[in-house]
């Protein structure tokens, strides 16, 4: 599944990093893609997607 979230406290690709981390800490084979500038961040996995915003959210960086 392709889930696309917007996450207004991304601002560069430390963050970004940290994003996938905890993306991939839950669902080791999914990819993800981040743009800085639009804060969307698009991710192909076979989770949830409230797991993926909660993991994304316990990173630092709430889901809007």
């Amino acid at each position: 599944m392709t889930l696309q979230l917007k996450v207004p406290k991304m601002a560069c690709s430390a963050c970004v990093n940290t994003i996938t981390k905890a993306v991939q800490a839950i669902d080791s084979a999914a990819t993800v893609e981040a743009d800085v500038k639009t804060k969307l961040v698009t991710i192909q996995t076979a989770k949830p997607e409230s797991e993926v915003r909660k993991a994304i959210a316990s990173a630092g960086y709430p889901v809007d």
